[in-house]
């Protein structure tokens, strides 16, 4: 009768098999790829919920010693139509890669805005950069976005639904973008302002 080896004397034999990986290795091995596919998943769940919109794409020149250096740049405008938005500019060499590096330059400025239960803006903003002025007020339930070109965007996929917005300067769509952005960074609640002034709402409202 032949003795069946135990489980002990495999895993030794294992061991000193020269290039064979430890069992614990292995384990862990196993868990973090269970790990990434999970990190990979909400990575995914995270980018659905955000939403990009190519307001312009024109073709720039560079002058360099050797002559003219031809290049696209990409006005790219990044929201989650939940309260945050952000525009970003990118320059390459493509399109692709130009648009690419606008969305990722929109995602390190994005804007927090205060939404009402109207999906609406709380008090009147204005903004401005360069010579664009922008007017944004808020408006009642059913009106809709009324404005027009990158400042029309920007108010879409911040998550505003009831609003009246003016351009009042330059037709440039990225200095418009931007004037929106600060008028929308500067918005703040009733009860933040309430609560920096020290007073109550009645108060303000009265």
């Amino acid at each position: 009768m032949t003795d069946t080896p135990t489980k002990q004397e495999i895993e030794s034999k294992n061991d000193n098999v020269p290039g064979a990986m430890p069992l614990d290795q292995k384990k862990n091995n196993r868990n973090d790829r269970k790990r990434n596919r999970r990190g990979d998943a909400k990575n995914l769940e995270r980018d659905s919920d955000w939403q990009e919109r190519v307001v312009q794409i024109r073709r720039v020149s560079k002058t360099v010693k050797g002559g003219k250096k031809m290049s696209f740049r990409a006005i790219v405008v990044v929201g989650n139509e939940k309260g945050q938005v952000g525009v970003g500019v990118g320059k390459a060499g493509d399109v692709i890669g130009a648009v690419r590096k606008g969305v990722s330059d929109g995602k390190k400025n994005l804007v927090r805005v205060p939404l009402t239960p109207n999906n609406s803006i709380p008090t009147l903003s204005k903004g401005r950069d360069g010579a664009a002025n922008v007017l944004i007020r808020p408006a009642a339930p059913g009106t809709g976005v009324i404005a027009g070109g990158s400042i029309r965007t920007v108010l879409e996929l911040a998550g505003i639904k009831n609003v009246l917005a003016k351009r009042l300067g330059s037709k440039t769509p990225l200095n418009n973008a931007r004037a929106a952005m600060v008028a929308l960074s500067q918005l703040r609640t009733h009860k933040s302002a309430s609560r920096e002034r020290g007073i109550s709402l009645e108060q303000l409202y009265s």
